[in-house]
């Protein structure tokens, strides 16, 4: 990939744009392991273990990136990261799954912080590995863009994601064009891609009309439903 070209752009925006959209658990886990630490120590531990969390994430990238070369891998984790752009549309998770406990001390913050993040962390790295098309430096220029705002905004992002779903959904979009990119560029398919161009541009903004709408209406379902169960009882 040419630097500084269209394609340059569109993928390093994609990464910050996942980081950003992705930066939930971060938070949560930051949050939930540092609540009981005193003020003064909380910030060496959101920094040091937002630090390692990176680290880990950066060498897993590195090495997913490579896997993804391998023919039928990529097909593979487009599949996935279309169930996890549709997932992050569905999910109302607030934070009690994640099984993270307040730590007692700066070094069991900051070793929870790092463990949680790295089980946490997968479909980050697969969709920043899909969005880099295999450039490191891309994946690392986009986390210097985005890592000062998730440590400094992180409780923000998940404010102004509550108080404005259509993030959610630009998030997921992003996501499911990854996932759309991932499915047409794997080494099985590349050359009756390229041959069919116009196809390409079809499946990829099928795919992401599919995600968005897939989530829409699975949201939809839940909260008529939820709302049937609250007349239901209000009746009674």
């Amino acid at each position: 990939m040419e630097w500084f070209s269209s394609e340059w752009f569109v993928a390093l925006f994609s990464i910050v744009i996942i980081d950003l959209v992705l930066a939930g658990d971060n938070a949560i886990v930051i949050g939930m392991a540092a609540r009981n630490l005193d003020k003064s120590k909380q910030k060496l531990v959101i920094w040091l273990g937002t630090a390692g969390a990176i680290v880990i994430r950066v060498l897993a990238t590195f090495v997913i990136v490579r896997l993804l070369k391998i023919p039928g891998l990529m097909l593979a984790g487009g599949l996935m990261l279309v169930y996890i752009a549709y997932k992050l549309l569905v999910d109302d998770d607030d934070g009690k799954g994640h099984g993270v406990k307040p730590a007692a001390g700066v070094w069991a913050a900051i070793r929870t912080i790092v463990i949680a993040d790295a089980a946490m962390g997968l479909d980050n790295v697969l969709a920043i590995a899909g969005a880099s098309h295999g450039d490191m430096a891309l994946v690392l220029i986009g986390l210097a863009i985005s890592v000062p705002i998730v440590v400094w905004g992180s409780m923000l992002i998940i404010r102004l994601i509550n108080r404005f779903p259509v993030l959610l959904y630009v998030g997921s979009g992003v996501l499911a064009y990854t996932a759309g990119k991932m499915l047409v560029d794997d080494r099985l398919v590349h050359v009756f891609f390229e041959r069919h161009a116009a196809l390409k541009y079809v499946l990829i903004a099928a795919v992401v009309a599919a995600v968005l709408a897939a989530g829409k209406m699975t949201v939809d379902m839940r909260r008529r439903k939820a709302h049937g169960t609250r007349s239901e009882s209000a009746g009674s």
